[in-house]
């Protein structure tokens, strides 16, 4: 008998104890809701800052040669120049760029250029037959025979200037040019550099 008691004993205990420790938790919340403070609470650690990417934005600028006209002396020279197109790396937008640079004129005074002032870019165009100018009726208007080889050849190595073995297409307002000038300078298009340079003399 006295052993059975032994053995009830330590249950006692516990639920004794428990009830200590649960008393003394709501205890203590119930001292903390009087006092009227909140219990003390875990403070979360700050999370680590994420840094967005500083990675270079890659550059579209692009550098194209524009051709002018040289005076040797003897003969007319077509001269490349450089110059750099931002902001695209779509040949269309590339070359178009580049000719409005070409119509706006040389600052350079050894260079020349023989197209008409006041010509305008209708359009130029990348395709797969070659390149495709179309430019205003101002383009065919004055000079003599020299003028007009000139022009022709500032517009072929400028259309070029990306790809120089491509052939190019000229028109005028819309439609093929195929004689230019009241001398009749004849246009056998499409045109290429290779092309120009055996058919025509500077």
């Amino acid at each position: 008998m006295e052993e059975q008691q032994n053995r009830r004993v330590p249950k006692v205990a516990i639920a004794v104890v428990s009830a200590v420790v649960l008393a003394a938790g709501g205890g203590w919340a119930w001292w903390f809701w009087q006092s009227g403070q909140s219990p003390p609470q875990v403070q979360n650690l700050p999370q680590a800052q994420i840094t967005p990417s500083t990675q270079p934005v890659p550059s579209t600028e692009k550098t194209v040669n524009i051709y002018w006209l040289k005076d040797t002396g003897q003969r007319l020279e077509v001269v490349p120049s450089p110059i750099k197109i931002e902001g695209s790396n779509n040949p269309d937008a590339i070359l178009t760029g580049a000719f409005k640079t070409l119509l706006s004129g040389p600052t350079d005074s050894k260079l020349a250029t023989t197209i008409p002032s006041g010509t305008k870019l209708r359009s130029v165009r990348v395709r797969q037959d070659g390149i495709h100018v179309d430019l205003s009726s101002e383009f065919t208007s004055g000079g003599g025979s020299a003028s007009m080889t000139g022009r022709v050849a500032q517009v072929i190595y400028t259309a070029t200037s990306l790809k120089p073995g491509d052939r190019v297409w000229i028109d005028v307002d819309g439609k093929r040019l195929e004689v230019l000038g009241g001398e009749g300078l004849e246009l056998e298009q499409p045109l290429t550099r290779k092309s120009f340079e055996e058919n025509f003399e500077l």
